[in-house]
């Protein structure tokens, strides 16, 4: 059983042939996913950042849906290691997005992660009108964001193997 309310996750990794200081500018520079991912577009820092507690604001554009935008809240921060944002309320999410980057033997490993709700987000409204489709209905959103985050991913290691 896959329901909002639990926060469900998804996450992607890739090994990346270039040191983490290699790695890193791409991580944490906002606009980076808009040029893999088919629903990220771009996005405007409001505060200045990237910095712990800044806030941004990203545009999206799905098929289905349209185009939105959302505040983020970057709310983790840790150079050449970690870098996440918090979409809507901090207290009460609609999601969350971690970049984690480690050194290895070969360069570095990055790994994207995602956990959607608890708080509402635009599957709420879907979720209520088809409760007893709701394991579906966030399966299918959690592939939709998979498949984007590993293009992402894939993205930033030909950006970083290609700068080194």
């Amino acid at each position: 059983m896959v329901k909002y309310a639990d926060a469900p996750a998804t996450d992607v990794e890739v090994q990346i042939a270039a040191p983490p200081a290699a790695v890193w500018p791409f991580v944490c520079d906002i606009n980076v996913p808009g040029a893999y991912s088919a629903e990220f577009q771009r996005a405007d820092w409001i505060d200045e950042g990237p910095a712990l507690g800044a806030t941004f604001r990203g545009h999206n554009r799905h098929e289905r849906v349209g185009e939105w935008s959302v505040v983020c809240t970057v709310t983790a921060l840790e150079h050449e290691r970690v870098f996440e944002w918090t979409v809507g309320d901090v207290g009460n999410k609609t999601a969350r997005w971690r970049f984690e980057l480690e050194p290895n033997d070969d360069g570095s490993t990055l790994r994207f992660g995602a956990e959607m709700g608890p708080g509402p987000s635009g599957l709420t409204p879907v979720i209520e009108r088809m409760p007893e489709r709701e394991d579906d209905i966030v399966a299918h959103r959690l592939a939709e964001w998979t498949d984007n985050m590993r293009l992402t991913v894939e993205g930033i290691a030909q950006l970083a193997e290609a700068a080194t």
